[in-house]
This record gives structure tokens, sequence and C-alpha cells, in this order.
């Protein structure tokens, strides 16, 4: 779900929570029906509660928060784009630092060089960081398949902005 959808559906939220929590949805029952111009003096066996027609703190409180929760969450992603970046900068810009490669200057991580090296997909980028090859190590037992699969990403997005 986009994250403009995730406000939406938010704010829908509380607003059905406030028509449905907070605010009476008719006369509570037992409260003098009043007619135009008429001024009723209630008995008191017939007069509701203070709080039937005042406003519930605890339902508020949750709209508030529900709204909070949707629209400060960061959207799941199937790759974590700041995950990829940490890895990246951690693991690999001893020689790829901006997209370029200090061992071997042609194999850059541009796209135009991943494209001529058939490195320019996620899954081939993926298995060139955990096998390693030529001169590059293989990070497979250093860092965990969701790190791998992070950073690869990253890779991909970023080798038309370098």
């Amino acid at each position: 779900m986009s994250r403009v959808a995730s406000i939406v559906c938010a704010v829908s939220l509380v607003l059905y929570g406030a028509s449905c929590f907070i605010l009476p949805a008719s006369t509570p029952r037992g409260a003098p029906q009043q007619g135009a111009g008429a001024v009723a003096q209630p008995s008191a066996s017939s007069v509701a509660p203070e709080s039937a027609g005042s406003w519930s703190p605890i339902a508020i409180g949750a709209a508030l928060g529900l709204l909070a929760a949707v629209a400060t969450a960061r959207p799941a992603l199937a790759a974590d784009l700041e995950n990829g970046e940490a890895v990246f900068q951690g693991n690999c810009t001893a020689c790829h630092a901006g997209g370029n490669n200090s061992i071997v200057a042609e194999k850059k991580l541009k796209k135009d060089a991943l494209v001529t090296y058939g490195k320019y997909d996620v899954g081939a980028i993926i298995t060139q960081v955990t096998n390693g090859n030529g001169s590059m190590p293989a990070f497979g037992d250093k860092l965990g398949p969701d790190d791998i699969e992070d950073v690869a990403n990253y890779v991909f997005n970023k080798a038309d902005k370098w």
C-alpha cells in the first residue's frame, strides 16, 4: 500500500471512529425531547448520565494513536534500500566508492559497465556479492542473505545515478 493510500485509510478510520465512538448518534435514551421553542424541564428519573453526550478521551486517543502509527510508519519494501546503503558503506566503498572500481577500473558499478558485463540485474549482483568473481572477494559468509539482497538492490538502483 502506498504512503498516500495509507494516510487516506488512516483518516477514513479516524473519521469512522469519531462517528461511531466519539459523538453520540442520536439523543441519548431518556433525554427530554424538545419541540420548537419549548423549554423542557426533565424529571429526575429521566435525566441521562452526564457522560452520554460527552467526548470519549479513550476513543480520541485510540483514533489519534492509529493515525500516528499509520502516518509515520515506513513502507514495507521487498528490499530495504537504507540498509543496502549502510551495508555498501561498510563493506564495498573501499573498492567501489562513488560506483567506481579502484582495482579493475573498467568494471564500475555504473549502469553502462554493468550492462557491458552482464551484471545489470539484481540476481546477477546477488550472485557476484555472494560468490565473488575475479579480484572481488565473496561476501556470502560475511553477510546474511537479507543484507546481500538489500545491497544488490541498492547497487541496482544507484547504477544509473552514479
